[in-house]
């Protein structure tokens, strides 16, 4: 076990000790994530950072009620404008779930006897990361919903391989996964940065990673995130789907995993450059992202199975994709990989072309569903479950090496341009048998089919609504 694994299990095992003052997992990650950066403010001597009496050892000489009527206030002062923007940014609106002084004593004494010199060896980014994993795979958190599967990330990056000197976007940032992947994928090749000029160096720390994150608490554990990774803040709060999304620059390399669902309060998106209105948030976001790729620039997109299903608004936004975009190849993505149960999900791979129309001649897809292991605690995905896809796919980022169709009995097939026209640009393809239906066992849950009902029949309401509000305007 390594120090950073160790000093993780430490810190999980403390939220039990917040159980008694009825705390939530998201609630003492947000917590950790104050304490810890105060802590860690210390250790890596930035302390300059933050207004003074507002440090840690501010925080440790306190005992009992007066600690933690000092920590409440700190959290206010943390969040105004007497500190720098990173920290003012981290602490906005921070309140502290906190009421029990003996719990603030028992967290703050266990966060000073850590092996925090062990820790800055291995990297106090690999902790936090630790951190969010855990809490993301614990199911009571709800936290994996906008927590990606690091081996997911880790096969996304690697064949979509960033550049340095690119502009990398995530407009759904969660808590910065894809951001740090593609900022260590170029690490490692170019020696920490060093193998870079200084102006290069710059623009990697300060420029080239930038998104959005609609959740304010996500987006302190975000930025907390990229900054124990060495990245500067470039990924702001607000909502994609409305105007702050607009602004956005065009990016050379978008990765990223939309939320779920639909718009809040079943609106469309309060955006004017969408040529295609849909209140199915998925669809809203494919648009942003295929248009806010420069000409050649490539995405790699987590996406659910509607998105390549769902008709009206759907049809269009597909065709419009197709024609814009070369759209190579589609992942077929195994369940229980997420939180939520019954969301078949996928990733698809495509380039903007450098013309309006025709840039999708044929679709590879890859079905790593059918015949596959439900994946979660008892099985869990590995970088290794992706091997056979990666060799599939080939070294070219936007899938021009040669490629072989396995046919009927095999995972990975092509299919024409012309073919899923006639399918009325349905891209929901499957092909294999699955043996597990064959045989009877192993099927969904009954609450797993009627969620896959439900979903169908959620966003087919949300589209009528959305046309009839078109209508009535």
């Amino acid at each position: 076990m390594t120090a950073t694994t160790d000093i993780v299990q430490k810190l999980w095992n403390l939220c039990h000790v917040l159980r008694d003052d009825g705390i939530t997992y998201l609630q003492y990650v947000t917590e950790l994530t104050y304490l810890l950066f105060l802590k860690m403010m210390q250790e890596t001597g930035e302390e300059a950072q933050l207004p003074e009496g507002y440090r840690w050892g501010d925080l440790v000489a306190r005992e009992g009620i007066e600690q933690l009527e000092f920590y409440r206030s700190a959290l206010l002062h943390l969040g105004s404008k007497e500190a720098s923007p990173r920290v003012q940014a981290i602490f906005a609106n921070a309140q502290t779930a906190l009421k029990q002084p003996r719990i603030l004593k028992k967290l703050v004494q266990s966060l000073d006897e850590l092996d925090w010199y062990s820790a800055k060896e291995e990297g106090l980014g690999d902790l936090y990361e630790g951190l969010l994993e855990k809490n993301a795979s614990e199911k009571k958190s709800g936290a994996g919903q906008y927590f990606t599967p690091r081996p997911l990330i880790d096969c996304m990056v690697a064949l979509m391989q960033p550049q340095p000197g690119e502009l990398v976007q995530d407009p759904a940032a969660g808590t910065g996964g894809f951001l740090i992947a593609a900022d260590r994928y170029i690490k490692d090749r170019t020696g920490e940065l060093f193998e870079l000029g200084n102006t290069e160096q710059a623009f990697q720390r300060q420029k080239a990673f930038y998104g959005i994150e609609l959740v304010q608490d996500a987006h302190r554990l975000l930025l907390m995130n990229l900054m124990l990774h060495g990245i500067e803040e470039g990924v702001i709060l607000g909502d994609t789907l409305a105007i702050d999304g607009q602004g956005l620059r065009r990016a050379n390399l978008i990765l990223t995993n939309p939320p779920f669902g639909t718009k809040k309060g079943g609106g469309l998106p309060s955006r004017d450059d969408f040529t295609y209105p849909t209140s199915n948030k998925q669809l809203a976001f494919l648009q942003h992202i295929y248009r806010g790729l420069v000409p050649g620039g490539r995405a790699a997109v987590v996406l659910p199975d509607n998105v390549l299903f769902e008709d009206g608004q759907g049809k269009s936004i597909r065709a419009d994709l197709l024609d814009k975009c070369n759209l190579h190849t589609i992942l077929r993505l195994p369940t229980g990989i997420f939180y939520a149960q019954g969301v078949k999900t996928n990733v698809l791979f495509f380039q903007r072309g450098l013309t309006e129309k025709g840039n999708t001649e044929q679709v590879w897809i890859y079905d790593m569903r059918t015949n596959m292991p439900t994946f979660g605690k008892r099985t869990p995905l590995t970088r290794g479950h992706f091997a056979e896809f990666e060799a599939c796919y080939g070294a070219d980022a936007n899938g021009r090496s040669p490629r072989v169709d396995l046919g009927e009995a095999g995972r990975f097939r092509c299919f024409s341009r012309e073919e899923i026209g006639k399918r009325g640009e349905n891209l929901d393809i499957s092909w294999l048998r699955d043996e597990s239906l064959q045989s009877g066992e192993d099927l969904p849950e009954p609450e797993t089919i009627a969620l896959e009902i439900l979903e169908r029949l959620r966003v087919a309401t949300q589209e009528m609504e959305a046309l009839m509000g078109l209508l009535e305007e």
